[in-house]
């Protein structure tokens, strides 16, 4: 099944009942104790910052957890995965230094829950993916410094394009649609929404697209 059909089976069973969309893949991570080793991997045992934490990263150094939480979820009744991207943005990777490794990581965390959906789709109950984008660390409607507060760490030009970036990785690994979550600035989410219209505009063409 390609995205296009994906995509008309998922508002096809909109019609019917309601999906249900998987749980906090933080908590989940959580609950594996990994060390600081398990998220260096090989590939990052000699980076000069700590990187536990960086569940994003995971996406690249251990990717067995990672599908294997998708699965517990879709084994739960999961309709709706979504992709282990959270933090995976600009300002996210760049309290680790990580910033160049933006697009991978959106790449691999779509690749992953991709083929955990695929894995659990049969033909009358496919299962979707959706490329969570968070809020990021920063807000366009308020000053992180009391004393000046017209002051922005942050504008929103430079949120569309931390968005966007981030967007392209993950239409192209595979989301069936887009959801940024957890919004706590709507004005950060606006550059969210506008970032994903640009890319459709630009790329001609649309997926679904839920806010939280």
């Amino acid at each position: 099944m390609n995205r296009e059909q994906r995509i008309a089976a998922l508002y096809a069973a909109l019609e019917q009942r309601i999906l249900v969309l998987d749980g906090a893949t933080g908590t989940m991570i959580q609950t594996y104790k990994l060390t600081e080793e398990d998220y260096r991997g090989s590939r990052f045992a000699d980076w000069p910052s700590n990187l536990q934490g960086n569940n994003d990263l995971l996406c690249l150094t251990r990717p067995d957890i990672v599908s294997e939480i998708h699965d517990k979820f879709l084994a739960a009744g999961a309709d709706i995965i979504e992709t282990n991207s959270f933090n995976a943005n600009h300002y996210g990777m760049a309290d680790y230094g990580m910033q160049e490794l933006v697009s991978e990581l959106n790449l691999e965390a779509a690749r992953t829950a991709r083929r955990a959906a695929d894995k659990w789709s049969s033909a009358d109950r496919p299962r979707f993916v959706a490329g969570a984008l968070g809020p990021t660390s920063r807000t366009a409607s308020l000053s992180p410094d009391v004393s000046d507060p017209g002051y922005r760490a942050v504008t929103v030009d430079d949120l569309v394009a931390v968005y966007y970036e981030q967007v392209a990785a993950l239409v192209e690994g595979g989301a069936d649609l887009l959801l940024p979550e957890t919004t706590f600035d709507t004005l950060n989410l606006k550059a969210c929404l506008f970032a994903i219209e640009r890319y459709f505009d630009e790329h001609r063409r649309r997926l679904p697209v839920m806010a939280s």
